[in-house]
């Protein structure tokens, strides 16, 4: 585990040649940015690395922290984290010779920025150099959506969604009491075990007229209503 707090150093290099053979790296990152030097070495430090690398973004991936992001075969934010991308800047003084000469510099320095989102990313170069003019600041869905991140966490909100469509389906058969009403071969009288003294079991002949009867107590119409019932609730919470 690597944890890139603050001002960014070749500490992080160093880190990495420590680890060893490992066969995955999470980063964890909360920083407002730094030095894009600095910024650009770690991100291609974590790249050329043959472990799998996860990065994750703790709070805030500011400026150059965010490309550090980017070095993420995996790239994972909660749904409480930010990105913030924009072009790099710098204090400058001089001649108009020297200002022209530094923003050029500049425009450089930023296309090493663009190439490691646009890797990842899964909008135009355009609609991105827009983003960097505008210092955006983009929420971790936005994050998924766009390809600067892969996952998006919710306090595993996939999964509890997955696990509430299989509890409304099996709340729904339970009470239908389905799996007796759908054995269409072999219908059965259903009691509570409190009374089953004081049932007698249904006779062969029973058991004929009841699948000969056309009301509503027919297994098969019983059995067409529940798969209805069945599909309208998955849809339902699809839709959800």
């Amino acid at each position: 585990h690597l944890k890139v707090r603050g001002q960014l150093t070749d500490a992080v290099a160093k880190k990495l040649d420590e680890l060893g053979d490992v066969s995955v790296i999470d980063v964890y990152i909360n920083s407002y940015g730094g030095e894009v030097a600095e910024g650009l070495a770690i991100y291609n430090a974590l790249k050329r690395h043959k472990a799998k690398i996860r990065t994750h973004v703790d709070g805030f991936a500011c400026s150059i922290a965010s490309v550090i992001f980017m070095a993420g075969d995996e790239r994972i934010m909660p749904s409480a984290s930010c990105l913030m991308i924009h072009n790099p800047w710098m204090t400058t003084s001089g001649n108009a010779k020297e200002l022209r000469k530094q923003a050029e510099d500049l425009e450089v320095i930023g296309e090493c920025s663009i190439n490691a989102y646009m890797e990842r990313v899964n909008i135009s170069e355009e609609e991105l150099k827009e983003l960097l003019d505008n210092e955006t600041w983009i929420s971790a869905k936005d994050a998924v959506n766009m390809g600067f991140a892969t996952l998006c966490e919710e306090e595993d909100g996939g999964n509890n969604a997955n696990q509430s469509v299989k509890e409304k389906i099996v709340e729904m058969l339970l009470k239908s009491n389905s799996a007796k009403d759908c054995n269409l071969t072999t219908p059965t009288t259903v009691v509570d075990e409190t009374d089953a003294n004081d049932v007698e079991p249904s006779s062969n002949k029973d058991i004929a007229d009841d699948n000969n009867n056309d009301d509503g107590d027919n297994p098969s119409a019983r059995a067409t209503e529940i798969v209805a019932a069945f599909f309208n609730n998955l849809e339902k919470e699809i839709l959800k």
